[in-house]
């Protein structure tokens, strides 16, 4: 392992700043967006397969169309680490769609990296996971066909 040194300006990440949003996401909910502000900076980089945006009320608007197109969203931190003044996530989201097989539960594997600012802020949060495995190939259009292109590139 490289040590690097450690930038000027910004707090080291604590595991109680590390615990009290692993506990805020793991509790979350449509009426706790609003409390998104005390663990995240106003100015925060946020990206996922799906969206890439820079502002507190951005993140909390895609978290809001989530409790709009999922049934019963809930997020499992598996594993964390932490160094300086970042942190990695392990997680694991349940969810079923409101729209297509409501009955059907899922679940997708992930890892998150977040940076903190100088108050212990989220400031970038950079969500990894595979949207191929883990949600087209489940789907009944698409689902054969990145299946076949799958086995095709193997």
């Amino acid at each position: 392992m490289v040590f690097l040194p450690r930038s000027q300006g910004h707090r080291l990440v604590s595991h109680a700043t590390i615990d009290a949003l692993v506990a805020y996401y793991e509790k979350l909910d449509r009426e706790s967006l609003g409390e998104m502000g005390r663990y995240y900076a106003a100015e925060c980089y946020f990206k996922d397969p799906f969206n890439e945006v820079r502002t507190l009320p951005e993140i909390q608007a895609i978290f809001e169309r989530m409790y709009r197109h999922l049934a019963d969203p809930r997020f499992r931190v598996t594993e964390r680490i932490e160094e300086g003044k970042s942190g990695v996530l392990v997680w694991d989201f349940d969810f079923r769609m409101r729209a297509w097989q409501p009955a059907t539960a899922r679940r997708i594997h992930g890892v998150t990296l977040l940076k903190f600012d100088a108050a212990g802020k989220v400031n970038y949060h950079r969500d990894y996971w595979d949207a191929a495995e883990e949600l087209y190939e489940k789907l009944p259009l698409i689902g054969p066909l990145m299946r076949g292109l799958r086995r095709y590139v193997r």
